[in-house]
This record gives C-alpha cells, sequence and structure tokens, in this order.
C-alpha cells in the first residue's frame, strides 16, 4: 500500500509500505482523511528508525479488532493512531476508535484526535473555568480554537495571545473576551495561564499570574527552552506551574473523542480547518505549518 514515509529532509515522500498487520484490540482502518500536528514536523527532522507519521484520522473501519472492542466494520470513525496514520490504512487500537455520525465530514473529523484531546483534557485539570481569568499563549493553533471554544462555554474570561488580525478575530468570534499580540499586552492578573511557546513566554505569563494562580505548560512551540528566575516575585504569590502531558489520562481516547464528536454534532466545538488539499501535497501543508501560513488544522484527503 502506500503511505507518506519520512524523506530524511524534514519532510516526507509517498512511497509503497507493507500492509498493517493489527493485533487482537486493534481495527484496520482504510484512512479518508488525517491532519498534521506541529509536533509531527519535529519529529520528522530526526525521526526514529522505521516510524512513519500519522496520529489523526477519519476513516472506515475495514476489519474490526478480533477481540471483538471499538467499532464494526463498515462504520465511519475518527481515530487516534500511535503513528502510521498518513497511509492508506492503518491499524488503529480499538480504544482510540470512535464512531462518526453521518452529520460530521472526515476533514472535521481529522482534525479532532491530538489537538481535541489535548484541549478536553487540558480543562479537566484546572475544574471549573466559571467566572475565572484565563491567559493562553499559542492560541492560534489547533488546541488554542479549542481551549478558547471550550474554556468560553464554561464561562472563563479568556485572554488569547495570536499574532495575526485574522487569527485574532476568529478567537474572539469562538469566545475568547480579548486577543492580544504577545503576553506583555496581557491584561491580568490571571488565575489559570494555559502555556505552550516556552522562550520568554513562560516567564512573562508566570508574572501575570493571581495568588495561587495555575500556569499549565503543556509545549514549547518556539523551540526555546524558557529561563525561570523563582526569585522575581513579581505576580502573585506561591503560585502552582505544573506540566502536561495529554496522554496521561484516567479516560480512553475513545471516551473522550466520543465526548467531542458529540460537541461538534450538537454544534457546540468547531473544528478549526485551514485548508484542505489532496494528501499528496503533504510536503507543501508541512512547510505551510511550519512557516504559519496555515491558521487552525491543515487536512489531507487520501485519494485513490
Amino acid at each position: 500500500m502506500r503511505a507518506m514515509v519520512p524523506d530524511g529532509r524534514g519532510s516526507v515522500r509517498l512511497d509503497q509500505v507493507p500492509e498493517p498487520e493489527p493485533a487482537a484490540s486493534e481495527a484496520l482502518i482504510s484512512v479518508s482523511a488525517y491532519s498534521v500536528n506541529r509536533g509531527e514536523t519535529f519529529q520528522l527532522e530526526d525521526p526514529p528508525a522505521a516510524w512513519r507519521p500519522g496520529k489523526d484520522i477519519a476513516g472506515v473501519v475495514v476489519r474490526a479488532a478480533a477481540d471483538g472492542s471499538g467499532p464494526a466494520a463498515g462504520q465511519r470513525v475518527a481515530g487516534h493512531p500511535p503513528a502510521g496514520g498518513w497511509a492508506e490504512r492503518v491499524a488503529v487500537p480499538a480504544a482510540g476508535l470512535a464512531v462518526l455520525p453521518e452529520d460530521i465530514s472526515d476533514a472535521a473529523a481529522a482534525a479532532l484526535p491530538l489537538a481535541g484531546l489535548t484541549a478536553l483534557r487540558l480543562l479537566r485539570v484546572t475544574g471549573s473555568l466559571a467566572g475565572r481569568r484565563v491567559l493562553l499563549t499559542g492560541a492560534a493553533g489547533g488546541v488554542g480554537h479549542y481551549v478558547t471554544e471550550l474554556a468560553a462555554a464554561q464561562g472563563a474570561e479568556l485572554t488569547a495571545v495570536a499574532r495575526g488580525r485574522d487569527r485574532g478575530a476568529r478567537l474572539l468570534e469562538l469566545g475568547a473576551a480579548a486577543v492580544v499580540s504577545e503576553v506583555g499586552k496581557a491584561g491580568g492578573p490571571f488565575d489559570v495561564v494555559f502555556e505552550s511557546v516556552g522562550g520568554d513566554s513562560l516567564p512573562a505569563a508566570w508574572r501575570r499570574l493571581t495568588t495561587r494562580g495555575l500556569l499549565i505548560w503543556f509545549g514549547q512551540a518556539s523551540r526555546v527552552p524558557p529561563a525561570m528566575n523563582f526569585f522575581d516575585w513579581t505576580g502573585g504569590a506561591s503560585a502552582t506551574l505544573r506540566k502536561f502531558h495529554y496522554a496521561d489520562s484516567d479516560t480512553t481516547d475513545a471516551a473522550d473523542l466520543t465526548t467531542l464528536i458529540r460537541l461538534v454534532s450538537r454544534g457546540r466545538l468547531h473544528p478549526e480547518v485551514g485548508q484542505v488539499s489532496d494528501w499528496r501535497r503533504t510536503p507543501d501543508m508541512l512547510q505551510a505549518l511550519v512557516t504559519r501560513q496555515i491558521r487552525g488544522k491543515a487536512i489531507l484527503e487520501v485519494t485513490p
């Protein structure tokens, strides 16, 4: 079958690979669409041996899991495989699949898994955000759009940090109370900070916390490690810094994907699809993502 494989130069090329061999707890999925994530562009710079990218897919179950778990053959699904999803077919754990209703397109479904699971679980860590002041850095990406809409629906007063007028306008439509171009222009103080940029962004956001505020670090999009001076008492005292990884969850991907799908189906969550292209243009989309030419998610459709 055909699949995108690392080309050794930080991108991918279309090539022939062996057919997947699903384990008993895995279903075989015919991929209709997939999305690309910034983290995968980083991995492509120095890919592990035998690794192929692809963690966000939508498609149809070709063969259900042999142990009887998960969706049945013929059902449309959104899936979150560990890797290898940029292909015609992929084996996905049944615990990482959720059935799609007819009113959700493959493109919208493929935009959900990694970014949607991250956003949902970030908000689960904070508890109720009703009436709380929230600062979100790196808000222009897929996670940022989901966090903005979900937090605003809870009643949070959210300030988003995003560059570009069009990106900011969309975040305001999704419920952000304010959009600024850098952390230094944010008001505050804030009860909760979601920080995913690193570099100077994290210490600047830390200084805008309330006393006993919470900063959740979940990424480093700038590729620059932050330098923290904990003797700098500017801002709130006794604040908490928490490291977050989306895979550390008490719920399965299937359960949380089902929640996200229900919210989309009811019009309460809107996947931000920036561009949809034929999968043979994946190298172009990777470059566009790295150079920040795409707002939201880039979706690739797998064609015959």
